[in-house]
């Protein structure tokens, strides 16, 4: 049996002390008792909300081959019989795992991070390299302070490529996180007005993203958005560090990886550009305009690490859209059907107007409605009236007939629309939900959008168990 860690390299990595008859190795690493899988080992971390010492029985249930636990913690976990490592820190025990991961590793690593997109930059990375190798990719937005290092140990040794996505909210927060993945190829999909109530102005945001050059190994590449107006910044920021080759991608002129030619459809994208000296056509099997800037940074990304260019194009084909961002359901109503195009998991201003172009870009059939339902974007401090407010242009330029906003800080965008477009306005994403039932017809079209905290997902939930799913285009993997 392989493992993923065996028991003495981990006790070495982690500076731990063992307790009781630990086993030889163990399959995999987690820090969640709902998704732990026989023979994982469970780190007890301590978060914000929950302590995972409290879990220890329950990861005991589920079987659990090891624990990872705290010092201090000890003698309140007496009782059990479980095998375990005994650390002073559980977090920095799980950092130290995932240096040794790096280290241990032969892997080709891209790290990327970007005030949009990342999440999906980060799935078409894995796409893309799957047919030149094992991809070892972060589960879901494993991007923080623990999803990181939780993400880079769990990196196998055999994996010939490793993609990372990494978030922040704050100054500071991608530095160390990028010094432990150290990456190839560092990506920065683009700079936007997101988490603005905790920076000053954009280049502010641009500082904080440019942390990811730090990390880069020596030789190392940075792929950077040439079309946003922080490029030039960007780029002399990274000039400056000397920590890799500064490459631009999107419709610029200049770019690297440029794109020549675009055409956007209501289910997919297809495109020709030219990537360093290869002209390529790719499919992009899920729509917005938003990912064929991405897929250009990807493309340049597998060229970068000398992958298969050829078999990257055609799996781009089978990219499809995922729950909160983008996936589209038809659900039947009234002999007919109408769309969901669920972009729920989070919003700011510029994946706002992407998902806005989604629903302008998505035919409305029969007698049915573009229909916008828009919740709160948060984190915007003394910038969110203004934010706001300025999503009325998009919202009219997506030939939208029908606004529905749910709360407080949607009341601005209701008062900028006026009577131009029908608009109603509801205190919680719930309540919007319930008048959502009582107006939808054959023909549709709803997307759906918000910042996390609002629950519009409980709006896709909502329509999800009431009306009958004929289709559904989201990622299953």
């Amino acid at each position: 049996m392989s493992f993923l860690w065996t028991a003495h390299d981990m006790i070495e990595a982690m500076d731990g002390r063992p307790v009781g008859e630990l086993p030889k190795g163990v399959q995999g690493i987690s820090i969640d008792t709902r998704t732990l899988g026989e023979g994982d080992a469970f780190f007890a971390i301590k978060g914000d909300k929950f302590d995972g010492h409290d879990f220890a029985s329950a990861a005991i249930a589920n079987g659990a081959a090891l624990m990872v636990v705290s010092e201090a913690k000890l003698p309140a976990l007496g009782r059990l019989t479980v095998p375990m490592i005994v650390v002073k820190d559980v977090l920095a025990a799980l950092e130290d795992l995932g240096r040794a991961a790096r280290a241990r590793s032969e892997a080709r690593i891209v790290a990327v991070t970007g005030s949009v997109g990342k999440t999906t930059t980060k799935e078409m990375l894995r796409r893309a390299l799957e047919p030149s190798g094992e991809v070892h990719a972060s589960a879901a937005s494993f991007n923080n302070h623990w999803g990181v290092p939780l993400t880079l140990a769990r990196l196998p040794a055999s994996a010939r490529y490793g993609v990372f996505e990494i978030g922040m909210n704050h100054p500071d927060e991608i530095r160390p996180l990028v010094k432990m993945v150290r990456p190839h190829v560092a990506i920065i999909t683009t700079i936007a007005a997101a988490h603005l109530g905790n920076f000053k102005n954009l280049g502010e945001i641009a500082a904080a993203k440019a942390e990811i050059m730090e990390g880069v190994v020596e030789g190392g590449h940075i792929l950077l958005n040439q079309d946003n107006e922080k490029f030039g910044w960007l780029k002399k920021r990274a000039v400056e560090l000397g920590t890799g080759s500064v490459h631009g991608f999107g419709e610029n002129a200049k770019a690297d990886y440029r794109l020549l030619n675009c055409k956007l459809l209501p289910d997919c994208s297809t495109i020709t550009a030219r990537i360093g000296a290869d002209e390529v056509a790719a499919k992009i099997g899920a729509p917005g305009r938003h990912l064929v800037q991405n897929a250009l940074a990807v493309l340049g990304a597998v060229q970068l690490l000398e992958a298969d260019l050829a078999k990257a194009t055609h799996a781009l084909a089978r990219v499809s859209a995922k729950k909160g961002r983008g996936a589209r359901h038809e659900l039947k109503i009234d002999g007919g059907s109408f769309i969901v195009i669920d972009e729920s998991y989070n919003a700011n201003p510029a994946s706002m107007r992407a998902a806005l172009e989604l629903l302008r870009d998505t035919p409305a059939r029969l007698r049915g409605r573009r229909i916008a339902v828009l919740g709160d974007m948060l984190e915007m401090g003394k910038f969110s009236e203004r934010v706001h407010r300025e999503l009325a242009g998009p919202v009219r330029e997506a030939n939208t007939d029908l606004v529905c906003l749910a709360g407080p800080e949607m009341k601005a965008l209701r008062d900028e629309l006026g009577t131009t477009i029908e608009t109603v306005w509801r205190e919680t994403a719930d309540d919007i939900a319930e008048y959502l039932k009582t107006v939808l017809r054959e023909g549709d079209v709803v997307m759906i959008k918000s910042s996390l905290g609002i629950g519009s997902g409980r709006i896709v939930k909502a329509l999800l168990d009431k009306y009958p799913v004929l289709t559904d285009s989201s990622d299953r993997d």
